[in-house]
């Protein structure tokens, strides 16, 4: 039997490795109900002819010094020298399903140590390195990744592309040579490449297919990357990305890297969501009251900078009416901020605006029952501002450049004690003195030649902001924080742990955001999900939409209005007190329960739902996003229920539909049960399923299932 091996198990996964004499992962698969180490001899490798007459193990340091031709997971050197390390495990620990492995190379005087968890109730494994320095001159890294080896049959990747107002579209390639790689470089998440990779079967799809997702729980520069080696072995390999001579080692150094979080399922994509989002409730979101997620009014798009505490105030009083709980007061608050070209970095009640600060209007929307938000953007500063003018060397550029702007800012150094202390010192004020529950952090401009002192610091930009965050928490644990950074720019699992929502998009257009909400579903539950109802002509896309549209888009995630409801006419303010209300309704199941993207024949319809832990309750959203290619409409087979249940089915909400006699356009005759009172089995509803009707495009439906 071979003490070296060993197993990490959960109840839907398990991770089978081999410590000794270096770490390599043997199985990462489903669970396996029977298991012994000495099964692992039938995974011994055959040596190639005509190439090295050694074995050569994909380890977790994926070291080129072993001869592994593939992407290196070690790059750098001290001085040129040193730069081809091979490392050999020295100790190993066992707590539970925590694994810590120690290896060292002493020719190249460096230690890494590798930690690896399997969560025992998700199935979520996360992996990380630690790389120190034991030498006593420094050692430059060039790249440190972590290398997770997934089966040969995950021969399908899926991966994330985006832009600014269009962001988590997924995309598909078929990996058969070579490898898939994306890139950010932009100094935080990213809209572009959200730091994630599904592989499977190909094929795979919500419902059906074994699939490997990873995501890389980081906020800045990074790189992710599928490769199949020429010998056919496969690799997810995650790292964050350091810029030329950014990270060099002093002697007893440590650069750790940040958490590759990867979990696999047999059943689709869902499966691979339910463990992600159930890893997370458990394990990393945690609101600091225990209070249902509090519907928001955010008056950006309502007002934009046009600040007037009265008219504020009245907005506060019609959202009040609307069932709003939490009011936020946008960009536009403080001194000389009057456009996006100004003050940011003057961190000062505008006088003019509030004579009286900014008590009066919190006061006021505080004794609405409402809680009080706050727009900030601490990282930017605006080259016509206060602050700049008094401290033009506190920007995080290369001196001798003349650094771009972008949306009329630049970019503050946090690795400068004094910026960093100043931007402590103005937040604290802000929450100190105001009784503030709630924060919408910004961060509205890419990083271009980002140095510190002559260096490169962008990743230490992202490790201060951090820090800053953190002594936030630590000073006003009841504050909650959104990260927006120009909507889906910096969304991953490392900010989650330290705010409490994200912006998904700064696009409110409904058609629009069901590919969006949807592509973020994958890794994230609903209630962090910033998800309003705008305008009923998008700001961001002049498209138009009823309100029931927006308002059963924004139904599945943390819901908000984002307008002036002073302004809105009599039918849009019956339509938002009503799915606000509808919301407030389903919100404890929505917050709670099983995510359900459903596999459609049409893919101009798209279907997604949620059903409780228990099975007792399900809601399905049916959003039909233009002209069905068919015409009659397909059959929706609803997943996740219990098939020895028998359930009431309710339509809460539908586009009015009616047979052309009453005055519709798509049938003559509706379907049976969305005229009766229908009841049918769970296994029923899951076989057979519901013929759909024929709708619009841009218009959904809304299905309840109540347990019987």
């Amino acid at each position: 039997m071979d003490s070296t091996v060993i197993r990490l198990t959960s109840s839907v996964a398990d991770l089978i490795v081999r410590c000794s004499p270096a770490a390599e992962i043997l199985y990462w698969g489903p669970h396996l109900d029977c298991f012994s180490p000495q099964d692992t001899q039938s995974l011994q490798r055959p040596i190639a002819n005509g190439r090295l007459d050694v074995d050569t193990p994909v380890t977790l340091a994926a070291e080129t010094g072993r001869g592994l031709f593939g992407s290196p997971g070690i790059e750098g050197h001290r001085n040129g020298l040193d730069a081809s390390p091979v490392f050999v495990t020295r100790d190993v620990m066992q707590k539970a399903d925590y694994l810590t492995i120690t290896a060292e190379d002493p020719q190249a005087g460096l230690r890494l140590v590798s930690e690896l968890q399997l969560h025992a109730d998700s199935g979520v494994l996360q992996i990380r390195h630690q790389l120190t320095n034991l030498h006593h001159q420094p050692w430059q890294v060039n790249r440190l990744a972590v290398t997770l080896p997934i089966p040969e049959q995950a021969a399908e990747v899926m991966a994330f592309h985006g832009r600014w107002v269009r962001e988590f579209q997924p995309h598909r390639v078929l990996l058969e040579h070579g490898s898939l790689v994306q890139e950010n470089r932009r100094g935080r998440t990213s809209h572009e490449y959200f730091p994630a990779l599904v592989c499977g079967e190909p094929g795979f799809r919500e419902q059906t297919g074994a699939v490997w997702g990873a995501h890389l729980g980081w906020s800045g520069n990074h790189r992710m990357k599928a490769e199949v080696k020429t010998d056919g072995r496969r690799v997810i390999q995650a790292e964050a990305l350091y810029l030329p001579g950014e990270v060099a080692l002093a002697e007893g150094e440590t650069l750790t890297t940040p958490w590759l979080y990867a979990t696999c399922a047999d059943h689709g994509l869902n499966g691979m969501s339910q463990q992600f989002h159930r890893f997370l409730r458990r394990n990393i979101i945690h609101f600091p009251r225990p209070n249902p997620r509090p519907v928001h009014l955010n008056t950006w798009e309502g007002i934009y900078f046009d600040h007037d505490p009265d008219y504020i105030m009245r907005m506060a009083d019609r959202a009040a009416q609307l069932g709003v709980e939490r009011f936020i007061v946008d960009d536009g608050w403080f001194r000389g901020r009057d456009h996006d070209r100004a003050a940011l970095g003057d961190w000062y009640i505008d006088e003019k605006k509030y004579p009286q600060g900014l008590m009066p209007v919190i006061k006021h929307v505080k004794s609405l029952g409402m809680e009080f938000g706050i727009w900030v953007e601490p990282e930017m500063i605006n080259p016509d501002s206060d602050l700049y003018r008094a401290h033009p060397d506190w920007l995080l550029t290369l001196p001798g450049y003349e650094p771009p702007t972008g949306r009329y800012q630049y970019v503050l150094d946090l690795s400068n004690p004094a910026v960093f202390d100043y931007l402590l010192a103005r937040i604290s004020w802000l929450l100190g003195e105001h009784p503030v529950d709630y924060v919408k952090w910004d961060m509205n401009r890419e990083l271009v030649q980002p140095a510190h002192q002559g260096k490169a610091a962008a990743h230490a930009q992202t490790l201060h902001f951090y820090r800053l965050l953190d002594t936030l928490h630590a000073r006003f644990p009841l504050v909650e924080f959104e990260s927006c950074a120009s909507g889906g720019g910096r969304i991953d699992y490392e900010v989650l742990k330290r705010c409490h929502r994200f912006w998904a998009s700064d696009n409110n257009d409904a058609l629009e955001r069901q590919s969006i909400q949807r592509g973020m579903s994958y890794f994230f539950p609903p209630e962090v999900m910033g998800a309003h109802i705008g305008h009923h002509c998008c700001h961001a896309t002049g498209r138009q939409h009823s309100i029931a549209f927006r308002g059963l888009t924004a139904l599945f995630g943390h819901m908000g209005i984002e307008l002036d409801p002073v302004t809105a006419d009599a039918q849009e303010q019956a339509g938002f007190q009503r799915y606000v209300a509808l919301h407030k309704q389903l919100r404890p199941l929505l917050h709670t329960g099983n995510l359900w993207r459903v596999d459609m024949p049409d893919r101009t319809t798209q279907v997604q739902g949620v059903v409780s832990q228990q099975q007792g309750q399900a809601v399905f959203l049916v959003a039909q996003l233009a002209m069905p290619d068919y015409s009659l409409a397909g059959v929706l087979r609803l997943p996740g229920l219990n098939p020895q249940a028998c359930y009431r089915l309710t339509v809460l909400d539908h586009p009015d539909l009616k047979p052309v006699i009453d005055g519709g356009s798509t049938m003559c005759r509706l379907p049976s049960w969305m005229v009766q009172s229908a009841e049918f089995s769970g296994e029923w509803l899951m076989k057979a399923g519901l013929r759909l009707p024929i709708m619009n495009p841009e218009t959904a439906l809304l299905i309840g299932l109540e347990r019987l």
